[in-house]
């Protein structure tokens, strides 16, 4: 099965009533696992890769081994998408190298730090429509802004500074209406990373939970119920991960996540696309510490690399069951680019 294009699959989720995962990628190990869980659980699932990625893995590697992944597991539903595009020129790159689905990351200006204003989000990621649905491709725009810095991109904005740039639901509407794209990235309160909280009892200290505006998704839902929503910075940062890096010599004191609970909500209204990132990071390095703390005499990068690739799929195969896209890899036949050119000029 070649590459679909990530727009059949929300609005297959949509029809569904579920969410699909939509999971960062550097190297081999990961598409792998990825993959294997996809397979196991039978779902249809979207792989995504930052600018930073592209960088590191070199380009033409990384679409070698996505052309391995859907030749070796034909019968899954497959998007590769561009994650936190800051330019046109960065989305025709994507595009050329076979992407089914990009990412105008319009909220922030190219240098991938400075908050646009909303005119400019507007300009910026209806020129990303006008020149990736001619061609068949799924476009994901953002409105508002989150909070962290990942691979580079990302505002940096503080708590206080992320409440002023959450996505208002009547500007929401009026953004969809007037760049026509297929996804919608909102800021909730997330965060990047897995420092996704600055909030702490005032008695004990210890770090409390996001704070998430889950209404601001409740009444875009209510607004546009054919919307599909982005949930970005979704990773759970799951606290035995974090213990197990610490553990064995890690340092990562105060880290926090998103509660699969308010994922699950956030899918009972209109949310069908989950970035998780951070999760599998956190996998991987603890069970890399782990074989170098207890076997110091280990030299092979497969003897690191193997448990590593089995933590992650661990965290995709929960996070698959948990979003609801288990056993829904084979509801549909698979449309082409050709295809959905097609349902573009409908």
């Amino acid at each position: 099965m070649p590459l679909v294009p990530m727009r059949q699959i929300l609005d297959e989720a949509a029809k569904g009533g579920y969410g699909v995962g939509a999971f960062n990628v550097n190297n081999m190990e990961q598409i792998q696992a990825i993959m294997e869980a996809a397979n196991e659980t039978n779902s249809p699932v979207i792989i995504q890769a930052s600018r930073g990625a592209l960088k590191y893995s070199r380009m033409i590697y990384l679409k070698k081994l996505m052309e391995a992944a859907v030749t070796e597991f034909p019968r899954i539903p497959v998007a590769m998408h561009l994650d936190h595009g800051n330019s046109l020129d960065t989305l025709k790159q994507a595009i050329d190298l076979g992407f089914t689905s990009v990412m105008m990351d319009g909220s922030l200006a190219e240098d991938g730090k400075t908050p646009n204003s909303y005119e400019q989000n507007v300009e910026i990621t209806k020129a990303a429509v006008d020149m990736a649905h001619p061609l068949g491709i799924t476009v994901e725009g953002e409105l508002g802004c989150l909070g962290g810095i990942e691979d580079g991109h990302g505002a940096g904005l503080s708590d206080e500074e992320v409440a002023d740039h959450l996505t208002d639901p009547e500007q929401a509407e009026d953004f969809v209406a007037k760049t026509g794209l297929d996804a919608l990235a909102v800021a909730i309160g997330t965060s990047h990373g897995a420092y996704k909280s600055g909030r702490k009892d005032p008695k004990t200290g210890e770090v409390l939970p996001p704070k998430l505006a889950m209404d601001r998704i409740h009444e875009i839902h209510k607004r546009m119920p054919n919307c599909h929503m982005v949930m970005h910075g979704s990773s759970s940062v799951p606290q035995e991960l974090v213990e197990l890096i610490n553990k064995y010599g890690g340092e990562m004191p105060g880290t926090f996540g998103i509660s699969l609970e308010q994922i699950q909500d956030g899918i009972t209204h209109g949310v069908r696309k989950i970035n998780v990132d951070t999760d599998s990071r956190l996998a991987m390095t603890g069970a890399v510490r782990k074989v170098f703390a207890e076997t110091p005499d280990k030299f092979d990068p497969r003897d690191w690399l193997k448990p590593a690739r089995e933590a992650a799929k661990q965290v995709y195969l929960k996070r698959m069951e948990a979003f609801g896209q288990a056993g829904h890899a084979n509801d549909y036949e698979p449309m082409s680019l050709e295809d959905m050119k097609k349902v573009y000029n409908s």
